[in-house]
């Protein structure tokens, strides 16, 4: 199992950048799927980005050309990095992992049994 730790939230500026990064635990974190959601206050939690244990990578519309998801496999270490940011980015962001023997993404909640606690990210206007 991959225990997900998520760092580096914190308050930014509209238009700068912010890089989250989430160390997972345990010894076969290339085989995991890994992603990103967030959750705004008062609204649903939705998906962010996903990369497959292969590398492929998928952002949603609302985050494309702006964000980039990235991994290491061997720092066990997964990154969101955030440019351009929006106050409409302000949330908590969640990192998710998934053990996996395919080379699939994964974009649905339930599809990851490993959650990270959160960390919240401020973009002020």
């Amino acid at each position: 199992q991959v225990r997900v730790a998520d760092s580096g939230g914190k308050l930014a500026q509209a238009g700068g950048p912010l890089r989250l990064s989430c160390a997972a635990s345990g010894r076969t974190f290339s085989t995991y799927a890994m992603g990103w959601f967030r959750q705004a206050l008062g609204k649903e939690r939705e998906f962010v980005a996903a990369i497959s244990r292969g590398g492929n990578t998928y952002h949603s519309e609302s985050v494309k050309g702006r964000f980039t998801i990235s991994r290491d496999n061997a720092k066990n270490t997964v990154y969101l990095q955030m440019n351009s940011l929006i106050p409409e980015d302000t949330a908590v962001y969640y990192c998710v992992g998934k053990e996996t023997r395919d080379p699939y993404i994964y974009t649905g909640t339930t599809d990851y049994p490993d959650w990270g606690q959160g960390t919240q990210v401020t973009v002020s206007s």
